[in-house]
């Protein structure tokens, strides 16, 4: 389903009294035990969590963070692709976003919390809020052991932790490389915050991270 396939979907739901749509909630997301240190100056990770809009949209507000750039992963090494053949289904790509941080003032671990927090439902199998297809599943691509190491033990972490009703089905995924998507869609929650799909999906998303972790968010957003 495209971007805007939901926003009509949205709005005929609502006219009809219908709510097919799965309703994304905030869930505070434990603390990670197991965390990946670095003594990096600036460190790289990889989050697929459905549109890429409002992951890059909440990341770029998280202190510490340098860069949230919107694009795609996961499918076949080499092959390149965009929007319009990513928004079709079938590439092996789904839409992500890289975020380059300063693990001296943000870790992975707690961009993990960050983004089961309040950025994706790790309950919802190829699917977050309207958009539905595998571009649009919940993923990480760890980009070293210990980022693998950090996000295998939080999704056991999570399935423990009993917050959902439903399991989890995000999973950790070979990093095959990542390809930026196009200008319109870079920093596109902050320079659309009227924009109906971003005041439908995301803003709820962006103040339920500034409610739940004041002391991480920025008001000035990274580039």
């Amino acid at each position: 389903m495209r971007r805007s396939d939901g926003i009509a979907f949205a709005v005929l739901a609502a006219l009809s009294g219908a709510s097919p749509l799965h309703a994304e909630r905030p869930v505070l997301a434990p603390v990670p035990a197991i965390d990946a240190s670095s003594a990096q100056k600036v460190e790289t990770a990889i989050f697929a969590g459905g549109c890429f809009w409002g992951v890059e949209g909440v990341f770029s507000h998280v202190k510490g963070v340098r860069s949230a750039v919107s694009g795609f992963a996961g499918g076949p090494q080499g092959q390149k692709v965009d929007y319009e053949r990513v928004s079709q289904g079938g590439t092996g790509f789904a839409e992500a976003v890289r975020v380059t941080y300063d693990p001296k003032q943000v870790s992975y671990g707690t961009l993990l919390r960050v983004f089961f927090s309040v950025i994706a439902d790790p309950t919802t199998l190829n699917r977050q809020g309207p958009d539905r297809g595998t571009q649009y599943r919940s993923a990480l691509f760890p980009l070293n052991t210990q980022q693998d190491r950090a996000a295998k033990a939080y999704l056991g972490h999570l399935n423990k932790a009993g917050l959902w009703r439903d399991p989890i089905v995000t999973r950790t995924e070979a990093f095959t490389g990542f390809q930026a998507a196009g200008a319109y869609h870079q920093n596109f929650l902050t320079r659309n915050p009227r924009h109906p799909y971003i005041q439908r999906w995301d803003m709820p998303k962006l103040a339920a991270f500034k409610a739940m972790f004041p002391k991480l968010y920025q008001d000035r957003p990274a580039a």
